[in-house]
């Protein structure tokens, strides 16, 4: 019995065998970390890219606005299979607007009620928490493209641990189009009700 306890042979199997499936989780881990912190650099600068193609004229159009999101989907797509993705553009006519309307909170509560005066930066006639208009704008309005990529995660097992089978990464980016023609402007109301 003394021999068998004193015998070595096979201990750094064991240990391996005991070793092997955490380190392989956590390399599984970080590579994935890093896959998504690729697909994100990736992703931004793309964006970034074409957010300042479609500032410049002429670039307004759905047609061309289609384009520059097929430019940064051309880009990222070699990365990822299967990738699905979605694109948003709103304008505003300056910086100072892309938050909400602000308004007159009567009741301190931090929050729009019916009611309560606010002013009608879009002048649509109601209160809005965002007051951008859907698509590229037009000369000196300010755009925010935001593309939203989903993807499959590098590795399978990631569902073991608990985590989504689906990596979600977004970029946006906020830019003034150029002041190539007049722009339309009228003065925000301030509305009660």
């Amino acid at each position: 019995m003394k021999r068998f306890a004193r015998d070595a042979r096979g201990a750094t199997l064991v240990e391996f065998a005991l070793v092997a499936p955490v380190m392989m989780l956590l390399l599984m881990g970080l590579f994935d970390l890093c896959y998504r912190a690729y697909m994100q650099a990736v992703l931004t600068g793309a964006v970034q890219a074409a957010g300042r193609r479609g500032t410049l004229e002429g670039n307004a159009s759905t047609a061309a606005t289609a384009t520059l999101d097929a430019a940064v989907i051309a880009q990222v797509r070699p990365i990822a299979r299967n990738l699905q993705w979605q694109s948003d553009r709103k304008y505003y006519r300056s910086y100072s607007t892309i938050s909400a309307e602000p308004f007159d909170d009567a009741n301190h509560n931090n929050r729009y009620d019916p009611g309560e005066c606010y002013t009608d930066v879009n002048n649509n006639i109601r209160w809005d928490a965002d007051p951008g208009s859907s698509g590229q704008g037009g000369a000196n309005d300010i755009t925010v493209y935001t593309m939203t990529v989903t993807y499959p995660r590098l590795f399978p097992l990631t569902a073991m641990m608990g985590l989504p089978d689906k990596q979600f990464i977004s970029a946006s980016t906020r830019l003034k189009n150029q002041p190539y023609g007049s722009q339309a402007s009228s003065a925000p109301e301030t509305r009660c009700g």
